[in-house]
């Protein structure tokens, strides 16, 4: 896919996938988050970046670590995600918190700001054209001997709800997310953060199981919550109704009771700015 047209995909599918991306994705996503934090090994008055931050999944406990006296800035691609987090930091209270749309690959500071001590990315490396110049720029945000951390699905085999990927590129002119799990496989994330100039670099890989209650959270999840939300909502009845079948026959082997526990494997990698 032309990058200019991925990133437009990207930028308008969380759009509409913005409003159930916590309903059906926050449990989900948290041991991911939760080992990406411990990689970052936040301290209290650091400041923080946060790529593709999405609602604020890791920024609000990023936040909670650095205290008052630190900050989290997230950037995403998608306005409507940078506008929930936002109204949720006003909600909640959080005042160490700001939220600024950009696209991964084209990070840049402030004129006169101070460089970050941490920049993460939590699970939106799969959606960048080019995933080694966001890494880049992720580097280049942060003080020399700073960190940066990244998570990404797992390899396609280890990730039980793969199928949807290929269900909805049958039904439309092109690939949805051609490049998934290119990132996941071998130590591919791991070669990205070397290529971007990071040293002492560490590698993990976890394995989970995705829970949901029933078939309704199954296929929101699979469907309206995440990367196909795009083209899933140009879907007419019947093929929303045909891909559902497909889908549902493809997790039918994680089935318990009535819900499911499917598969999923996440990377986390590590590295350190040179000093």
């Amino acid at each position: 896919m032309e990058p200019n047209l991925m990133r437009r995909v990207q930028r308008y599918g969380w759009d509409k996938a913005a409003p159930v991306y916590e309903q059906f994705w926050a449990a989900q996503l948290l041991p991911a988050q939760e080992r990406l934090l411990e990689r970052a090994n936040l301290q209290p008055g650091e400041r923080v970046l946060d790529v593709a931050c999405g609602t604020g999944l890791a920024t609000f406990p990023a936040a909670e670590q650095v205290g008052q006296a630190g900050e989290v800035v997230g950037t995403d691609i998608s306005a409507q995600m940078i506008a929930d987090a936002t109204a949720l930091a006003t909600e909640r209270g959080v005042t160490n918190t700001r939220f600024v749309r950009t696209d991964a690959e084209a990070l840049k500071l402030d004129d006169g700001e101070a460089p970050f001590d941490v920049a993460i990315c939590a699970l939106g490396l799969m959606y960048v054209p080019d995933p080694v110049a966001a890494i880049r720029k992720m580097a280049e945000s942060v003080r020399p001997g700073g960190r940066v951390v990244a998570a990404v699905w797992g390899h396609r085999k280890h990730c039980g709800w793969a199928e949807i990927f290929p269900i909805v590129d049958a039904r439309v002119e092109s690939d949805v997310c051609p490049m998934f799990f290119g990132l996941g496989t071998g130590n591919a994330l791991e070669l990205g953060f070397q290529q971007a100039g990071l040293v002492e670099i560490t590698e993990d890989r976890l394995s989970v199981s995705l829970e949901y209650a029933g078939v309704e959270d199954a296929l929101g999840a699979a469907f309206a919550g995440g990367p196909v939300a795009l083209a899933y909502a140009r879907f007419d009845a019947s093929t929303k109704a045909a891909a559902h079948d497909e889908y549902l026959a493809s997790i039918e082997p994680f089935r318990s009771g009535t819900g499911y526990s499917i598969p999923g494997e996440f990377v986390v990698v590590s590295g350190t700015v040179p000093a």
